[in-house]
């Protein structure tokens, strides 16, 4: 099985190459490789086609596959041995944090549970940066705060507004924390799910009202100081968001404590 729950197609039998020749040959040969790899094209195990079948797919030189080789095994997706080649490597060994690789896995997630331990990881550091936010937070931070709650008040009726204003006040916590690596992580994360429809899922003027509620009690937590219910608030505003988003796909236990 895949990491996407798919049956790996086994065997070493190359895919057509390019529709339209890519100005990056390296990078794209990457991508396209990357891609097989997660949606099980190469199954954990398989050993990738030799480098001439590589090279008559994607009319590319022996340079730019090794250089794609060599990616593929920073990010973990493979091992080179010599004289055995190149195989797939499990799941568990891949960087789930690497640009490409997440993207890909993103894109084969039909069951939802890449977007699930996203959300689980995403929930984990923002609650504990909005407690630390409780602490630190200084008087205009909290002004901000409640002034972006007050406009997305006003902003449910129009989702695009209200979504970048729901970022900048998640965003401004986080800054607040002073935690850039956790700050850093998440917007990581974010930055390859937020334009996907599994993670989007459908919005309204209804979820948009119930959402601010949850953005309204982390700020009241926040504002008075209080570590452990701002935290909470995080928690429970994070968890129920994204239960809504998700529908009724995959197993919502895995989002539990």
């Amino acid at each position: 099985m895949t990491a996407t729950g798919r049956q790996p197609e086994q065997g070493t039998s190359a895919t057509p190459g390019w529709t339209r020749r890519p100005a990056s040959l390296a990078a794209a040969v990457t991508a396209e490789l990357v891609q097989r790899i997660i949606r099980g094209s190469y199954g954990v195990g398989v050993t990738l086609p030799p480098e001439p079948v590589l090279c008559e797919t994607f009319s590319v030189s022996r340079t730019v596959i090794r250089e794609a080789v060599k990616v593929l095994q920073e990010k973990g997706l493979v091992r080179v041995r010599q004289g055995s080649g190149t195989t797939v490597t499990p799941p568990v060994q891949w960087n789930m944090l690497d640009e490409l690789v997440l993207g890909a896995a993103i894109a084969e997630d039909e069951s939802l549970a890449i977007l699930d331990d996203l959300v689980v990881t995403r929930r984990l550091l923002e609650s504990d940066m909005a407690q630390v936010a409780a602490r630190t937070a200084d008087e205009d931070t909290v002004e901000r705060l409640r002034a972006l709650v007050d406009r997305m008040d006003e902003l449910v009726d129009d989702v695009d507004a209200y979504e970048e204003h729901d970022r900048l006040f998640h965003d401004t916590i986080m800054q607040a924390s002073g935690n850039r690596i956790a700050r850093g992580v998440v917007r990581s994360l974010e930055g390859q799910a937020i334009n996907t429809a599994g993670y989007r899922g459908e919005s309204s003027r209804d979820l948009c009202l119930a959402s601010n509620a949850g953005h309204r009690r982390i700020y009241e937590r926040i504002a008075a100081q209080d570590t452990a219910g701002a935290a909470d608030a995080m928690f429970t505003h994070i968890t129920e968001a994204w239960l809504v988003r998700r529908g009724e796909a995959g197993d919502p236990g895995r989002l539990k404590r």
